[in-house]
């Protein structure tokens, strides 16, 4: 008599709830166990279920994520590759994979960011520890638990003395985020996780990859040079993720280090296990694969890391401080010569509103085909016609401050307040709402990328602070000696304009 087939709907002791992603070789469903607690459940096809190497595969991420101990981690609680149904269940994590989550609520910045690609360098230090590369680390396999990251889907990943299954399965990967030396068939190392990792970071914060799309072979191409595009990317993770990112492996920062620079420290985790408490797993038809004696972790540099570099809240007042100087002496210079100080706003709002067009667009070209060594060139030229694109918002956007602008200055006519004080609350009024107004996101972004690395630096701020002081007292004195009114000889509303004799 042979064995009845098990229900399409439960899988050993699981029963199947929903699909909630897929891979190559499988498909992952929420399953509920016996005891009534959800799991991540991943089934081989049907089609690869007579296939022995898929079922190697998926018994060595069995072998792989029994090692790994790590809140970082999704952890393994039941496995069978070698039954009717092969499959292995982890912890379910209630949360999108990083690229769903990048699609739908846009890439990551400032702390999120940070703690992204700190909480992805633990879960890797993690698997390191134990003698596991992942060689899979891409969008797809890092699920968002909040705002942390945790790593899954060990199908490619290999012990450090382990054989490879066959050369296709050595080879296999994503383009984009295998290193380069993985694609020209050397050795995976230590390296080349962080290699991915470095790529995954630059995905979360720039919401594309950083080697461009295009045919496989094209960006395999551009990873084999690091023809890599960061522009754009948080100053929080830029330069280790442009290090990490270094075509020579030998070259890139160790996860110590990257872990240290990143605000994190380089310890066993309270969830961790030692390595003599690490469970054997009895797979199914198959003898439990022997434990890796302690000595055989893959290596760490012993030196300490460098001290953190995280943002603090102080970091954030500088940039708040360096936003209301620039407000303040706005409305300055604006009390002190009317007509010149919003001829001045008028020039900074068009020029940097055309320039973050021609920024975007530049970094969109270089995403789509790479780099070339005529993009310069290429943005010189077509810097009058996104000047032409951005014109019209950039002249809504000056009508809308100044109309706001125009409201506050009649209602402290009616109050009788002095030229000096109407004038300079007005600059104010006019600055925030630049700032803020119909199209400002585009003002906002080149001004940010200029006043946060200032705000990083101490000396660098408090420099700039000291110059905006100067500058709107020298304005200011200049605005008690007499409104400078030029081109015109009065103030709209004296008595010889058609608002004074209103």
């Amino acid at each position: 008599m042979t064995d009845r087939a098990p229900s399409p709907m439960r899988v050993g002791d699981y029963v199947l709830l929903s699909r909630i992603g897929e891979g190559g070789m499988g498909v992952v469903h929420l399953a509920q166990g016996p005891s009534g607690k959800r799991v991540a459940i991943k089934v081989l096809r049907p089609h690869v279920v007579g296939d022995q190497e898929a079922r190697e595969r998926l018994a060595r991420e069995v072998r792989s994520l029994t090692r790994v101990r790590s809140r970082r981690v999704a952890e393994i609680v039941d496995a069978d590759p070698w039954g009717p149904i092969p499959f292995v269940a982890t912890r379910y994590v209630p949360g999108s994979n990083l690229h769903d989550h990048v699609r739908r609520t846009g890439p990551l910045s400032g702390d999120d960011l940070l703690e992204f690609a700190r909480g992805l360098a633990e879960a890797l230090h993690a698997v390191h520890r134990v003698g596991v590369l992942h060689r899979d680390i891409k969008p797809s396999n890092v699920l968002m638990e909040g705002r942390s990251p945790v790593l899954i889907d060990f199908g490619l990943a290999r012990l450090a003395d382990d054989h490879k299954v066959t050369r296709t399965g050595y080879l296999l990967g994503t383009p984009g985020y295998l290193a380069p030396e993985v694609l020209q068939g050397h050795e995976p190392t230590p390296a080349a996780d962080v290699h991915s990792w470095a790529a995954t970071v630059a995905y979360a914060g720039l919401g594309r990859g950083a080697f461009g799309t295009g045919p496989a072979m094209a960006v395999m191409d551009r990873v084999r040079r690091g023809e890599h595009d960061l522009t754009g990317l948080g100053y929080e993770v830029l330069a280790l993720v442009d290090a990490a990112l270094d075509p020579d492996p030998a070259r890139r920062p160790a996860l110590a280090q990257l872990i240290g620079q990143l605000g994190g420290e380089v310890t066993r985790e309270r969830q961790d296990a030692p390595e003599h408490e690490l469970p054997t797993m009895a797979l199914a038809g198959q003898a439990p694969s022997p434990t890796l004696p302690p000595t055989r972790h893959l290596a760490e540099p012993t030196a300490p890391p460098p001290a953190p570099t995280r943002t603090s809240w102080v970091v954030r007042a500088r940039r708040w401080c360096l936003g209301i100087a620039l407000g303040a002496f706005t409305g300055c210079l604006i009390a002190a010569a009317p007509w010149l100080g919003m001829s001045v706003v008028a020039l900074v709002v068009v020029v940097a509103r055309s320039w973050s067009l021609s920024t975007t667009a530049s970094r969109a070209r270089r995403a789509r085909r790479g780099a070339r060594w005529y993009d310069v060139s290429l943005d010189v030229v077509s810097a009058p016609w996104h000047f032409m694109v951005t014109f019209p918002l950039s002249l809504l956007l000056l009508c809308w401050g100044a109309m706001l602008a125009a409201c506050w200055v009649l209602v402290l006519l009616l109050l009788d307040v002095g030229d000096v004080g109407l004038l300079a609350t007005a600059g104010i009024v006019m600055a925030v709402a630049t700032w803020t107004g119909p199209g400002a996101s585009r003002l906002r972004q080149p001004l940010q990328e200029v006043g946060r690395p200032i705000a990083d630096n101490v000396i660098a701020w408090i420099s700039v602070m000291v110059v905006f002081s100067i500058l709107c007292s020298g304005t200011l004195a200049l605005a008690t000696l007499g409104v400078e009114w030029s081109p015109f000889e009065h103030a709209p509303w004296d008595g010889s304009s058609w608002l004074g004799r209103l």
